[in-house]
């Protein structure tokens, strides 16, 4: 663990300094613990009591260690709904909604939110805090907001001062270091009909090769990452690995993927943007994985400012054994029976195409939670600037290892009445698996072939 906070080469990345955005002051930092979580969002709680202060989240510290920390039990079992949303409340609620999520009442009668007390759980190791405290005073944007400089490991803007700054937090929040999946994800058609699409996968930062992180190598990388799909046959055995680079600008992310109908791997240079996305049946772009993923020049940034929301929150139901795949898709929408909403501060930010750019969403508001810098919830428009899809990360904290996480995320296309579910575990016999070192050659092109064996 010790080489994770070291200091990261990549703060002697070769980028142009040009249009640098000037880092906060020591006095401003030293908010960060008192007024300020480590992380940079409000302490205290709201003026209403509903959303309460934030008093270490939930860790390893307070916490009682899982029987499997890769699925941790629902501290919240007992918890009882609030209230529900519904089209018969909407409008009482409509004002901490995004418009995506009030499209998806309008759509479906059926639909509701159950809403549950207010849990600030989020957590993450002292480590990572005495990292992001540095960050807030060295981290710089620069390539226009397209790169970083003088960053370490993870959130380089704890107190952000522009869109740029609040989009790099989510893209680089701390996610256990290194951590392998194994779950399901599910195209599901507007009549409820699917079928299950399962595969592992596994992220690793360059801390955790062997070696640690190599100053040449590892110079411009942000972390790894490697997919492969297990089932069902058509698709079995496609393999795709990333070497996600921090300034994508400079140099364009890194990308392979095996083929088991050729039996070859090849370079994908598709694989970004609004590139398509493995078994997902054209229901996701490369770029809406994790909620959103990859560089950010296509688009211009405004922050909008802070908000109210019911977003996704604790959703340890979610990933319960108990719940069946059958049960947990329906017509439209998950279960709603199996949810859990709280109402949380987030920063709203809306991306527009910029002139000249090219993707299928010409604009994007995202919702990300003060308290993880996770997407939570993120609206996507048409080309008509017309609302086509929504998005929701359904968070929840491994309190066995101070790591948020989703355990689903959801992408809804409003139009055609389709949505995809990715990240369901229910029926796997494991979900999540935490630390480690690996091979560094485990993550190059040339081991596709016997991975996706």
């Amino acid at each position: 663990m010790k080489k994770l906070f070291t200091s990261i080469s990549v703060l002697c990345l070769s980028l142009a300094a040009h249009n640098a955005v000037a880092k906060v002051t020591a006095e401003e930092a030293a908010k960060l613990g008192t007024s300020l979580t480590p992380v940079g969002a409000q302490m205290a709680g709201n003026a209403a009591g509903t959303i309460p202060a934030w008093t270490g989240g939930l860790n390893t510290k307070n916490s009682k260690p899982s029987e499997d920390p890769g699925r941790p039990s629902n501290p919240f079992a007992s918890d009882k709904v609030l209230f529900e949303i519904t089209n018969a409340n909407l409008s009482t609620y409509q004002a901490n909604l995004s418009p995506g999520q009030i499209a998806m009442f309008n759509k479906y009668p059926d639909y509701k939110m159950p809403v549950y007390p207010t849990r600030r759980t989020a957590a993450y190791p002292e480590k990572i805090y005495d990292v992001i405290k540095k960050n807030a005073v060295t981290s710089v944007l620069v390539q226009g907001g397209n790169g970083l400089k003088s960053f370490d490991t993870a959130i380089p803007f704890p107190i952000p001062q522009d869109a740029n700054e609040v989009i790099w937090n989510h893209i680089t929040r701390f996610r256990g270091g290194t951590a392998k999946r194994e779950f399901t994800t599910i195209p599901v058609q507007a009549d409820g009909s699917f079928v299950e699409v399962k595969m592992n996968d596994q992220l690793v930062w360059p801390e955790f090769l062997e070696g640690g992180r190599d100053a040449e190598k590892d110079a411009n990388i942000l972390f790894y990452y490697l997919q492969v799909i297990t089932a069902p046959a058509r698709l079995t055995g496609t393999a795709l690995l990333v070497h996600e680079t921090i300034d994508q600008v400079e140099e364009a992310r890194k990308a392979w993927v095996y083929n088991s109908g050729q039996r070859r791997v090849r370079r994908a240079p598709n694989v970004s943007y609004d590139g398509p996305a493995a078994g997902t049946d054209g229901l996701r772009t490369t770029d809406n994985y994790d909620m959103y993923n990859g560089a950010p020049d296509r688009y211009n940034w405004k922050l909008v400012g802070k908000k109210e929301m019911y977003i996704p929150y604790n959703s340890y139901n979610l990933m319960s054994t108990d719940i069946s795949y059958e049960n947990a898709v329906q017509p439209g929408h998950l279960n709603s029976d199996n949810l859990r909403y709280e109402l949380h501060r987030v920063w709203e930010v809306e991306a527009t195409l910029a002139e000249g750019e090219r993707h299928i969403y010409a604009k994007r508001t995202f919702f990300i939670d003060e308290d993880t810098w996770g997407a939570s919830v993120i609206d996507h428009y048409d080309g008509r600037n017309e609302l086509w899809r929504m998005s929701e990360g359904h968070n929840v904290m491994f309190y066995d290892v101070d790591t948020p996480w989703m355990v689903a995320e959801t992408l809804h296309d409003l139009n055609s009445g389709r949505y995809l579910v990715t990240g369901l575990s229910n029926e796997e016999p494991r979900f999540m698996t935490w630390g480690g070192v690996e091979q560094r050659k485990a993550f190059s092109s040339s081991a596709l072939r016997r991975l996706s064996r």
